[in-house]
């Protein structure tokens, strides 16, 4: 694998590259850095795909523009057709996971003659919202949603710049299989939910003793320097456009996913534990009536293509090789 910087008109982005043959893109999502993918990039390889998976804007080695603004679905897109270009590639399918699947599910959107087939993990294609997304998170007095959390300006950059590395563990593990079976009631610990407005969002969530065997000391060392090159504030400035997304995606109220489909997420994944995402997933056919599959991985937790990395390259493997 070749791990590399490439200038694009949009932006510097760090990638980690291997093979030729068909194009595959990998989009990581928060907090995570481009070797989220690293064992889908050699299982890609090896099967004969041109597998890129970048930092995105804001992360590790790619370029982080000052501004939150600058951070909404359409530039990250961009970022996405700029590469290509540069790579000297015409069309690609696109994988993500987390904010990845979010950014692989608009560029499917907004980009079927580029992208010719869309796979994601964890988040799944959603309609839009009757109101912006801010008004629909739950708060209160004591607490509020992670994400209404994430929005507001160096707060979350600061709890977790106090020590990235216990904040990358403590997140990894309350969101992995290895937490708990994140059944009603049952204290599995969740970093997605709602945030204590006195203590923040690490002050509840355990310090695991070791790291999951899925997690490598090398691996977990070489993601703590990427974000530690960074900084968070890349990455929550994602969350800080939820509602300018939802702004700009009116353009394509009522547009479907028209190329080939494929979503996968973990039994213990925080999001299923959303209100309504098992709704949210069952009536996906009808934004995305290409989808191809839709699986449940047993145990496995958020982090998925590093948690069963065999079972999701092959999965990806067959459906890319049935386009």
């Amino acid at each position: 694998m070749n791990d590399t910087v490439i200038d694009t008109r949009t932006i510097s982005m760090g990638i980690l590259e291997a093979s030729s043959g068909p194009l595959v893109l990998l989009c990581h999502g928060f907090p995570e850095t481009k070797h989220a993918w690293r064992h889908q990039v050699a299982d890609l390889a090896r099967a004969g795909y041109r597998a890129v998976a970048p930092d995105m804007r804001g992360y590790g080695k790619t370029a982080a523009p000052g501004r939150a603004d600058q951070y909404t679905v359409f530039h990250a897109v961009g970022d996405l057709i700029a590469l290509m270009d540069a790579l000297g590639e015409e069309k690609a399918v696109i994988a993500g996971h987390d904010w990845g699947a979010t950014i692989a599910w608009q560029a499917a959107l907004l980009r079927p003659d580029r992208f010719r087939a869309v796979v994601a993990l964890s988040v799944p294609m959603m309609g839009l919202p009757p109101v912006p997304p801010s008004k629909i998170f739950p708060e209160n007095d004591e607490a509020l949603f992670y994400t209404l959390y994430f929005q507001q300006p160096g707060v979350a950059d600061a709890e977790f710049g106090r020590d990235p590395a216990l904040t990358l563990r403590k997140i990894i593990h309350a969101a992995s299989g290895e937490a708990g079976p994140r059944k009603p009631g049952d204290g599995t610990p969740n970093p997605f939910s709602m945030v204590s407005r006195s203590t923040g969002l690490l002050a509840d969530l355990p310090d695991p003793a070791e790291l999951p065997a899925w997690l490598p000391p090398t691996d977990f060392e070489r993601l703590v320097a990427g974000v530690k090159a960074s900084g968070f504030t890349g990455g929550l400035n994602y969350y800080r456009n939820l509602d300018r997304n939802w702004e700009l995606q009116q353009a394509n109220a009522g547009q479907t996913v028209t190329i080939p489909a494929l979503f996968m997420t973990g039994e213990r994944d925080p999001g299923l534990a959303i209100p309504g995402m098992d709704k949210i997933i069952s009536a996906m056919p009808a934004l995305v009536p290409q989808l191809r599959g839709s699986h449940i991985i047993p145990g496995a937790g958020h982090w998925l293509q590093q948690e069963r990395p065999a079972e999701v390259s092959e999965r990806m493997i067959t459906f890319l090789q049935q386009l």
